[in-house]
């Protein structure tokens, strides 16, 4: 079964993309976000962990594994040791190797268990010497993207090109300072899609039908 990567421009519909390409194939899918959330609730002991807020139960465990094995250090309650994995790049410790590590071992472990669609954090670069691993970048024109943005956050132009230029420098420049590569590089990725061509569900379809061409 397939390991994704994807990413894509902020705006440009790369998260709905990958959990469609996920649930097509019956596979997990993961971003910083629920790695985030995972982080946050095996360290948090005063907070009841509620299905509703979790992956599937198996999935929780394939994540905490995952930190686990990055940071196996125990707090004196027996948990993990906070974990700064996907901190929100505002706060990444550009300076410091020892995220490049846990986080390289999130992602790798992840990758080495089973299928698996894998949104950002470098997780490009990280398995770019993976066997079989499919590299997916989704972009978009910026006026489109600044419309989306405006109309999912309820945002007027002005705000929605200062979120996009935000988010696009900080991804930039994470990749840059930790991979020295420049992020939206063709070459990196196995497939590239423009939403402006073809709507979420085309776009899924695409990188299916792609993937099995370069894994039949």
């Amino acid at each position: 079964m397939p390991v994704i990567t994807i990413r894509g421009q902020f705006g440009s519909g790369a998260p709905d993309i990958g959990k469609k390409v996920a649930e097509r194939l019956h596979i997990d899918y993961v971003d910083r976000e629920i790695i985030a959330g995972v982080a946050e609730k095996v360290n948090a002991t005063s907070k009841k962990i509620e299905a509703k807020e979790m992956p599937p139960a198996t999935f929780f465990k394939r994540i905490g594994d995952a930190i686990a094995h990055a940071y196996p250090i125990a707090s004196p309650e027996g948990l993990s040791a906070p974990i700064p994995v996907y901190l929100p790049a505002s706060q990444i410790p550009l300076d410091d190797p020892s995220y490049l590590r846990g986080l390289e071992s999130v992602v790798k472990e992840l990758a080495a268990g089973n299928a698996i669609v894998i949104r950002g954090r470098g997780s490009q670069f990280i398995l770019k010497d993976f066997p079989g691993v499919f590299h997916v970048m989704v972009v978009a024109p910026l006026k489109l993207r600044v419309d989306r943005i405006m109309s999912i956050r309820n945002l007027d132009e002005k705000a929605a090109r200062q979120e996009i230029n935000s988010f696009d420098s900080s991804r930039h420049e994470f990749i840059k300072r930790f991979f020295k590569e420049e992020l939206e590089n063709p070459l990196h990725y196995d497939l590239v899609i423009n939403t402006e061509h073809f709507n979420l569900d085309e776009a899924a379809s695409l990188i299916i039908d792609a993937l099995s061409v370069k894994n039949p």
